[in-house]
């Protein structure tokens, strides 16, 4: 039983199971990246073939990173993570804890870095002085007896080996982020005409499945503005969030700026003009009383409380910047009707007998709009955040120890100077080689010439 355990064990830890596990969903996130997600069955059948759509479908492409076997690939991997971190963690805290005191002096003096003086003070005296050199530093000394002598020793960075830790943590709560958004998140849109609202998105999941949301989303105005070939330049909806019928929340959105409520983000993605059908919106200069209409070209519209009638009965154009005018016809039952040309996107003033009116006149529109959930971005930030801190530790910073033998030896006290870094070692050579100077400068150790 134990056999067969241990052969568990080493299966899961096994670096042949982690670059496989690795590569392979390297592999497939790339082939997700470049094979589009989220369309329609006859999609696949028309830019792939009916054989490979089908195989597609089989192996669940189209929504490939929250298939099964994709899944699983994230679980081995995470598992071999696990283990691999668990072996390997007792190892690395002896390193950060361990009594460095007790360490022989035959691997002391045998350090990658060393140097020897000697001194014609004391051995307490020679103990006190190599203290404050080494205290001046920054470092915490310790001190001990070993092997008849005294032993000083000092670190920096113990805990910095605890570095690769913390990267194989890091990619372990990205992993649980990514769960946790394909199992619980989802991605849609939805087309909101001006004026209107709505409290439902459609899945990108082939069927737009409908996703009902606990809130409602308006659109009270689309913007768009063209380049002078008439190519959109900028699209920009202003937006309204609307709890139990109470306005909670505006933003105008344009892409790149997306506005977030209820754990939804809406991105603007795209839009729809709706062909001879124009937002009119009326301001009585003197009441301020101002009102918004859906107008169709060619049908009159009222407004009783004014007594106004009005319509669209022209076009001409495109002028430059591929913008349209149109022919207004307006009433308020006193004399003759005015009529006059505006500019899409333009206002007008209108005078009549009793009143003076602002009129705007504008295109319609359906604004689109890409949603997103995703309850585990939090985890995928917090895990990035984490393998940043955890590679700047384990590439840029070292644990550096220096150990300091002292011993009376032939009337004289000997002064051995070690160190080693695990990582850096050309910048730790020049940190000692400056420790060393120190003492050799230092005129209160009486330094015997000889040195070796």
């Amino acid at each position: 039983m134990k056999k067969n355990t241990n052969e568990v064990w080493a299966f899961f830890s096994s670096v042949k199971l982690a670059l496989f596990t690795f590569f392979t969903l390297a592999i497939t996130s790339i082939i997700g990246t470049i094979i589009p997600q989220g369309k329609e069955y006859e999609f696949y059948v028309q830019a792939f073939g009916a054989g490979t759509a089908k195989l597609f479908q089989v192996l669940n492409v189209p929504d490939m990173y929250n298939a099964w076997w994709f899944i699983s690939l994230l679980v081995l991997f995470s598992i071999n993570l696990m283990v691999c971190t668990i072996d390997r963690f007792p190892i690395i805290w002896r390193l950060v804890v361990m009594d460095n005191l007790a360490l022989g002096i035959d691997r002391i003096i045998k350090m990658p870095q060393r140097h020897t003086l000697y001194s014609g003070k004391s051995v307490a005296e020679v103990e006190k002085l190599a203290i404050g050199i080494m205290a001046a530093g920054g470092r915490k000394v310790t001190q001990g007896s070993n092997e008849g002598g005294s032993l000083l020793f000092a670190q920096k960075g113990a805990w910095t080996r605890l570095g690769v830790i913390g990267v194989h943590v890091s990619i372990l709560v990205i992993f649980l982020g990514a769960i946790i958004g394909s199992t619980w998140g989802y991605k849609g849109s939805v087309m909101i005409t001006e004026t209107k609202s709505t409290n439902q998105v459609y899945a990108y999941d082939g069927k737009s499945t409908p996703i009902p949301m606990d809130f409602e989303v308006r659109c009270d105005r689309f913007e768009l503005s063209l380049y002078d070939n008439g190519a959109p330049k900028e699209y920009r909806s202003n937006l309204t969030v609307l709890k139990d019928g109470q306005e909670v929340l505006q933003k105008s959105i344009v892409v790149n700026d997306p506005l977030q409520y209820g754990g939804l983000t809406f991105y603007q993605s795209s839009y729809q003009a709706y062909d001879n059908t124009y937002v009119i919106e009326i301001e009585n200069n003197k009441t301020k009383e101002m009102n918004k209409f859906i107008v169709a070209a060619g049908k009159e519209v009222k407004w009783p409380e004014q007594g106004l009638e009005f319509g669209i009965v022209n076009q001409r154009g495109p002028f430059m910047g591929g913008i349209y005018e149109y022919k207004i016809w307006f009433s308020d039952g006193k004399g003759e009707p005015s009529k006059f040309w505006i500019l899409d996107g333009r206002k007008a003033q209108v005078e009549r007998a009793d009143a003076e009116y602002t009129f705007s006149l504008r295109q319609l529109y359906a604004t689109g709009l890409q949603v997103t959930k995703d309850p585990g971005v939090w985890y995928v930030y917090g895990g990035c955040t984490l393998m940043l801190l955890g590679l700047l530790v384990a590439f840029f910073l070292s644990h550096q120890r220096i150990w300091v033998y002292i011993k009376e030896e032939d009337s004289r006290t000997k002064i051995v100077l070690s160190g080693t870094s695990n990582k850096n070692k050309v910048g730790f050579e020049n940190e000692f080689a400056g420790l060393v100077d120190q003492f050799e400068q230092n005129e209160s150790l009486n330094l015997i010439k000889e040195s070796s």
